[in-house]
């Protein structure tokens, strides 16, 4: 029972952005609305008792990574506009985790022995493979298709920036997730106004876009809970299946065309993604 709920979090994050999609509205009612919806989730764990207010760092922490993830969904959102939410969950998943690996590694000493630093290295060619299989060009697709592509990897960079940061300043300041997660849910509602606050937003989309920002925050409570019970390495590692959910949600559920070479380059480098985020995940146990 307790692997099946650890199994949750990649079912509502993978779901996120799925239903941004479907409820429409464009990147930036979509990124207000998530964030709204996370802040939701932020409130009844206020309500509950669950927000911590003990200590000062926890504050900031929380709320310097709130915005920060308000930056690295908006941005992963616009990409999503581009070029469809197939061929970005892969390379933005990928992206992330070779970001806060190296990060940790080089800046936090996390690869402290000889096999960390071979299995890492190792992980990292694997997420480089990965990403270039999933992105495969269709061989079909319009000549604009490169031009959309290049503006959309500027964009992901600029996404995994903002993820990176959301999850290492935790870390490097010792903050338990769970202790934050009040005051991150008010980061994001910050970022999610400032970046969407130059922009024409409707009162309807931006309501509607609250769902995929409950779905989060409920995925993100059921990783908390499922890690004191499967492990770290363990929750860490199936959480990552989130990219399964996404990828082939945007390919059936929303219909994004794929052709037969794609479609090979998708699973196999899913599969090279979910292989490097298990060796990561015990890397870090």
């Amino acid at each position: 029972m307790d692997f099946l709920i650890a199994l949750l979090p990649a079912i509502f994050w993978g779901s996120v952005v799925l239903i941004n999609v479907l409820v429409g509205g464009g990147p930036f009612n979509q990124i207000r609305g998530t964030t709204l919806g996370t802040l939701i989730i932020g409130v009844i764990l206020l309500l509950s008792g669950q927000a911590q207010f003990d200590h000062p760092i926890v504050i900031v922490v929380g709320l310097i990574s709130g915005v920060f993830w308000a930056l690295g969904q908006g941005y992963q959102l616009k990409s999503v506009n581009l070029i469809g939410v197939s061929k970005t969950m892969p390379i933005s998943t990928g992206m992330q985790l070779v970001g806060t690996t190296l990060f940790s590694a080089i800046f936090l000493g996390e690869w402290s022995t000889g096999t960390q630093v071979i299995l890492g290295l190792l992980s990292m060619i694997l997420l480089v493979i990965g990403i270039a299989l999933t992105s495969l060009k269709g061989r079909n697709e319009a000549s604009g298709s490169n031009s959309k592509f290049g503006k959309a990897m500027v964009i992901l960079l600029i996404s995994t920036v903002g993820y990176v940061v959301y999850v290492v300043v935790a870390q490097i300041f010792g903050v338990d997730g769970t202790s934050a997660l009040f005051f991150q849910s008010i980061g994001m509602a910050i970022g999610g106004f400032i970046l969407s606050m130059k922009h024409e937003t409707s009162i309807k989309s931006t309501t509607l876009n609250l769902i995929p920002g409950v779905v989060w925050g409920i995925g993100n409570l059921f990783m908390f809970y499922s890690q004191p019970k499967v492990g770290v390495a363990t929750s860490f590692s199936f959480s990552q299946l989130l990219v399964i959910v996404s990828t082939l949600g945007g390919i059936y559920l929303l219909g994004e065309r794929k052709d037969r070479r794609q479609m090979i380059g998708i699973w196999s480098g899913i599969v090279l993604i979910i292989v490097a985020a298990f060796i990561l995940g015990n890397l870090k146990a």
